[in-house]
């Protein structure tokens, strides 16, 4: 065995920090949306959380709430935040637009034809994709800090499918139950350049409005965190 195959390389991917989007729209990939003073904090609390680590490569998503999250960790370790298109938010028709039963989108018929197929989905960029560029976003990542540590930051949907796909789950799901929320930590574990584990963690858990944590009920008339 040479010794690249017996590197232990971790790519932390991690999601952004809350935005600002007061009008609760689904910003998917659209620009101009920031992170929150709140976001920042997250975003801070997870540089502290990785400060000792071993991270030699910093990399994100090009929209700007991915970027100001990567930042301090960068930072922190002496590096520049690269960017890597493969990270971006999943495609989603509904980009724009307020979503939700009861307002928005959902109450106009004419979008109801983007609703029926949910394993692909119908309504935005087929969860096959997102695997094959998240995939090739982290094997990228493992190449640029093989033998230590990396993180990429990203978005909730596609860390989740990318996860789902590593741990072998069906791709469709119920999009209340992901693991994955503001700030979030999902550790892929590489030996050599075969993934052997993945993590999962929450540095900033205090930070996040509890109807905004994994698994969480909606609250009526709490603010709404579209396009993650």
């Amino acid at each position: 065995m040479t010794q690249s195959e017996n590197d232990i390389t971790v790519v932390h991917v991690m999601r952004h920090g809350e935005v600002h989007n007061p009008e609760g729209v689904l910003y998917g990939r659209l620009p101009g949306y920031h992170l929150s003073d709140l976001g920042r904090q997250m975003a801070d609390r997870v540089a502290e959380h990785l400060a000792d680590r071993d991270i030699t490569h910093v990399v994100a998503s090009p929209l700007e709430r991915a970027q100001e999250t990567a930042a301090p960790i960068a930072k922190a370790h002496g590096l520049d935040v690269a960017s890597d298109e493969r990270l971006i938010e999943a495609a989603n028709v509904f980009q724009g637009k307020t979503f939700g039963v009861g307002d928005g989108a959902l109450r106009k018929p004419g979008n109801w034809r983007h609703l029926t197929n949910p394993f692909r989905p119908s309504w935005g960029e087929p969860y096959v994709d997102q695997v094959v560029r998240m995939m090739a976003a982290l094997g990228r990542a493992r190449d640029a800090a093989r033998g230590h540590e990396a993180v990429c930051v990203s978005h909730q949907l596609p860390i989740w499918i990318v996860r789902s796909f590593v741990e072998r789950r069906r791709l469709w799901h119920d999009p209340r139950r992901r693991q994955c929320t503001l700030a979030s930590l999902t550790s892929f574990t590489f030996r050599g350049d075969r993934i052997v584990s993945v993590g999962y963690s929450e540095p900033a858990r205090d930070l996040v409005p509890p109807h905004l944590r994994a698994g969480a009920k909606p609250v009526k008339g709490a603010a709404k965190g579209y396009g993650a």
